[in-house]
C-alpha cells in the first residue's frame, strides 16, 4: 500500500532557512532569509509565531498547527493570521513546493548558461574597485593584527595547504593574510584545491562546479584537466548541486588573495568544491550509505589530482566555533564560556597541525556539536586528501557578530 502524499498547502514544509534573534526596543524578534539566495527576502517575526515553525515540517496540517499555538500560549490563533504568515513564507520562496521548485530549476538554467559565475560580495564584504580591493588586501598584510614583515621560516618550499577564515573579507582579513603571506613566499603550486562550506546545505555530500569564477581582480578558471577527470571517472553526479556555489561566499572570498599573492606573478586555476556533512556522518550506522560517498567522492579528487600531474595547494575556507543565540544557543557567550570554547578550539587545531583526520572526527563526535563547528567538513577533506606530516596554526582570532554576543572563532593554518 502506498503513502498518501499530503498537499503541501495543507502540510507546509519550511526550507533549510537561517534566522537570527533581533530586539528592538524591549520586543524581541526573529529575522529569517534564505542562505542560497535564491529568495533575496527576509521575514521579521514574532517570537510566538516563530515557535510555530518547529511544526511547519510537512507532517503537521495547518489545524494542528493552531492546536500547538493553543497548548503553548493559552489562546487560538486565529485562521486568518495562520494563513498570511504561510502565505507569506511561500511568497517568499522559504516553503517547499510549486513555486520553490520552479523558482529553483530557472536560477539553475540561468547559472549554467552564464559564461562565469559572478562575485556576489564584492562591495559587500570586500571592496568592489579593482584599485580599492588591491589596497584593501594590501593593508591586511600590514596591519596591526596582520602577519609580520618578517620572512617566513618555510620560505621557499613546496607548500601543500592551508586553512582559511571564510569570515567577511573586511572584518577578518589580517587572519586571511597569515596564511596567504605563506603562499606568497612558498614556491607556487600548478592549482589550487579551494573545499568551502555550503553553508546553505548541500542534497550531496560534496558539490563541485566548472563554472569559472569571475571577481573585481579578473576571472580565475577552473583547471580543465582535473575537472575532465572528474567527469570522465564517473563524477558527474557531484555537479548535480552546482547552484549552491551560486550564493556561496566561502570559495568567492579566497580568490582576491590567491590573485594578489600568487596570480600576479603566476597563472591561477582552481577546483571549486563545496561540502556539507557533520562528524557524525561517518559513525551512525544508518548513514553508512552517506559516508561512503563521501569516500568515494575523496578517492576520485585524489585520482584526478594524480591523474593531472600538477602539484596542487589545498585550502580549506573554514571557520571554527559558532557559539551563542544567533547559532542555537540558550544564552548570549560569557568571558568565561568564549575562553573555554578557544582552550577546546586549540586543542582541536593540535589534530589539524598533526594531520589526524580520524583523530578530528572523535574529537568534534565526543563533544556532540556543541560549539558548532561549522567548517569541519572542508577542513576533514584537506586532512583526507593532503600530502603533508604537520602543519602549524598561524593565527587564532574570533569575531562578535551580533547584539548578543554570537561568536565565531576563526584559524589560518599552513602545511609543507
Amino acid at each position: 500500500m502506498t503513502e498518501q502524499v499530503k498537499d503541501p498547502k495543507t502540510y507546509p514544509a519550511l526550507r533549510n532557512i537561517q534566522y537570527s534573534p533581533m530586539k528592538q526596543g524591549e520586543e524581541q524578534y526573529i529575522v529569517l532569509w534564505d542562505p542560497t539566495g535564491l529568495s533575496g527576502e527576509k521575514l521579521i517575526v514574532p517570537l510566538n509565531f516563530f515557535y510555530l515553525f518547529q511544526f511547519l515540517d510537512g507532517e503537521h496540517s495547518l489545524e494542528q498547527v493552531g492546536v500547538e499555538y493553543l497548548k503553548k500560549y493559552g489562546e487560538f490563533l486565529l485562521p486568518d493570521k495562520l494563513d498570511k504568515l504561510i502565505a507569506d513564507l511561500d511568497q517568499k520562496l522559504f516553503l517547499e513546493g510549486d513555486r520553490y521548485e520552479k523558482a529553483k530549476v530557472e536560477a539553475l538554467n540561468a547559472y549554467r548558461e552564464a559564461p562565469t559565475r559572478k562575485p556576489q560580495f564584492a562591495g559587500k564584504s570586500y571592496e568592489h574597485d579593482p584599485d580599492q580591493l588591491r589596497r584593501q588586501i594590501a593593508g591586511f598584510f600590514t596591519a596591526k593584527e596582520g602577519p609580520s614583515a618578517e620572512p617566513s621560516a618555510n620560505r621557499g618550499k613546496v607548500i601543500k595547504g592551508l586553512v582559511v577564515p571564510n569570515y567577511a573579507v573586511k572584518d577578518a582579513g589580517p587572519l586571511y593574510a597569515w596564511a596567504y603571506k605563506e603562499l606568497r613566499e612558498a614556491e607556487a603550486p600548478d592549482v589550487y584545491v579551494l573545499f568551502g562550506i555550503a553553508h546553505a546545505g548541500l542534497a550531496v555530500p560534496v558539490s563541485v562546479t566548472d563554472k569559472d569564477f569571475e571577481t573585481p581582480l579578473g576571472v580565475v578558471p577552473v583547471n580543465r584537466p582535473i575537472m575532465d577527470a572528474i567527469k570522465s571517472n564517473g563524477g558527474t553526479e557531484w555537479f548535480a548541486d552546482e547552484l549552491a556555489h551560486q550564493r556561496e561566499h566561502s570559495i568567492e572570498f579566497q580568490l582576491p588573495f590567491l590573485q594578489e599573492t600568487v596570480g600576479v606573478h603566476k597563472p591561477v586555476s582552481m577546483v571549486p568544491v563545496l561540502s556539507a556533512f557533520s562528524p557524525g556522518s561517518f559513525l551512525n550506522p544508518e548513514l553508512k550509505g552517506f559516508a561512503d560517498r563521501i569516500e568515494q567522492c575523496i578517492s576520485l579528487l585524489k585520482d584526478a589530482i594524480a591523474a593531472s600531474g600538477q602539484r596542487v595547494c589545498l585550502i580549506a575556507s573554514a571557520n571554527l566555533a559558532h557559539i551563542g543565540m544567533r547559532y542555537g544557543d540558550n544564552a548570549a557567550p560569557t568571558d568565561f564560556s568564549f575562553h573555554r570554547c578557544m582552550q577546546t578550539d586549540l586543542e582541536m587545531l593540535k589534530l589539524v597541525e598533526n594531520v589526524d583526520a580520524e583523530g578530528f572526527v572523535q574529537f568534534l563526535v565526543k563533544e556532540q556539536d556543541r560549539r558548532h563547528v561549522l567548517g569541519f567538513s572542508a577542513i576533514y577533506l584537506l586532512l583526507r586528501l593532503i600530502e603533508a606530516d604537520k602543519g602549524e596554526v598561524l593565527r587564532y582570532d574570533r569575531e562578535i557578530v551580533d547584539q548578543f554576543n554570537s561568536t565565531i572563532t576563526y584559524a589560518s593554518a599552513a602545511f609543507f
